[in-house]
């Protein structure tokens, strides 16, 4: 005979059982990586192709490609400086940049008396002029498209910046998600269907790249922070009155400021060098020293044009942990502290990061679409985004759309 009590505990309706906590994360990883798949992963190939865009620029520039055997000795910054003058009298010289490798030209960045901005690339070892090209090319397009859809940087930096909280999230969730992850990257492909191709690929590209997701989301967090709340102090500027000598007048001084920079600052390795401009009157020697990972402009010498005295000397090692973290942030984020093997693990990982946004969609299409026609399953993919799809092809329009803003800027005021 059955207890009344057992009767009515079988006969009480039982409780929804509770989603399981990985069933809750999967959720997560899944929308993270589908809602705004289509601006990420924008986001990721212009900001891989942007880690040889002055490779681009000097296979679409034949002046500024140099032989490399023409090349010897130190680089003749004072002849490079003096040629450009005569070359445009009337115009600014604002920088010049060493060659970012061998059989790169030297480059001088120009300002016209009607405000356009302009290049004039040269010999680096004799400052024999090469020939000139437009200061908008593949490196600035791919540059401001990556960082800031080409909308004004204080709008723009921050959307872009905070699709590194996605990318953190979905690292995050990736060890819930894969079970006993670290035990999956030499796990053969199975290649019985699409679907688990996919998966199974999606997977293994995701184990190996984990390291670079989490740099690339790391240092994407703190140009967001950078940007909004938590600005890197200024580094120290010295005071030197605006001066009033023509481009002649200073490139015939830069072999004497030049001079006196290295005798006060043994070892730096001059890197670029900026004109006094506007209300800096100085001239700006920046380049590497002893700190790592850090931008030329951490190491510096400030020079008084008209004396040749220098005025101020900064040193990398000296910077605050706030601004230290700063200028790591750039090296890291493009790869570009090793040179071109570096930049080489970062374009293949940059790949790899692009590939996995576009998978990530393709595996949720896979899953539920019942046809498998290529058309069924991005339509699938395509109602998955729900409304998010609209803002991410919109911050794709904007940054295709302001394109030719940032030619007419760059053609002058």
């Amino acid at each position: 005979m059955v207890s009344v009590e057992r009767a009515q505990t079988a006969a009480a309706p039982r409780r929804a059982a509770k989603p399981k906590a990985s069933r809750l994360w999967w959720s997560v990883h899944q929308w993270v990586g589908l809602k705004l798949s289509i601006l990420m992963g924008f986001v990721f190939l212009t900001g891989t192709i942007a880690v040889f865009s002055h490779e681009i620029d000097w296979a679409l520039r034949p002046a500024l490609r140099v032989d490399p055997a023409t090349v010897h000795g130190p680089i003749a910054w004072s002849a490079a400086a003096r040629n450009v003058a005569a070359l445009h009298p009337d115009a600014r010289i604002l920088l010049l940049d060493e060659p970012i490798d061998r059989g790169f030209a030297l480059t001088a960045t120009i300002q016209k008396p009607d405000g356009a901005r302009a290049f004039v690339y040269l010999h680096p070892s004799t400052g024999a002029v090469r020939g000139e090209g437009p200061w908008v090319g593949a490196h600035r397009v791919l540059r401001n498209m990556h960082r800031h859809l080409n909308l004004p940087t204080p709008i723009g930096v921050p959307i872009v910046s905070a699709l590194s909280i996605l990318l953190l999230i979905s690292v995050g969730t990736s060890f819930v998600v894969y079970k006993k992850w670290w035990r999956g990257f030499f796990k053969p492909v199975r290649w019985r269907d699409a679907r688990t191709a996919m998966g199974d690929l999606h997977r293994l590209a995701g184990l190996w790249s984990l390291w670079f997701a989490a740099l690339i989301g790391a240092t994407g967090l703190w140009y967001l922070a950078e940007s909004t709340v938590a600005k890197a102090p200024p580094s120290p500027r010295a005071k030197v009155a605006a001066v009033k000598l023509d481009t002649r007048e200073l490139a015939d001084r830069l072999e004497t400021n030049l001079n006196a920079a290295r005798t006060a600052y043994p070892g730096l390795r001059v890197q670029r060098i900026a004109f006094p401009a506007g209300k800096v009157g100085a001239f700006q020697f920046a380049g590497q020293y002893k700190a790592v990972l850090v931008r030329e402009r951490a190491n510096m010498a400030w020079t008084n044009p008209a004396t040749g005295a220098v005025v101020l000397l900064t040193d990398g090692r000296e910077l605050t942990v706030h601004q230290r973290i700063s200028e790591m942030a750039d090296p890291l984020h493009f790869g570009t502290f090793g040179g071109v093997w570096t930049k080489l693990i970062w374009f293949a990982f940059g790949l790899v990061l692009t590939a996995l946004a576009v998978s990530g969609v393709a595996i949720y299409a896979l899953r539920l679409s019942r046809e498998g026609r290529a058309w069924a399953v991005w339509t699938t993919a395509w109602r998955g985004m729900g409304v998010w799809r609209w803002p991410a092809l919109a911050g794709i329009g904007v940054a295709l759309a302001l394109l030719p803003a940032l030619f007419l800027a760059a053609g002058g005021d």
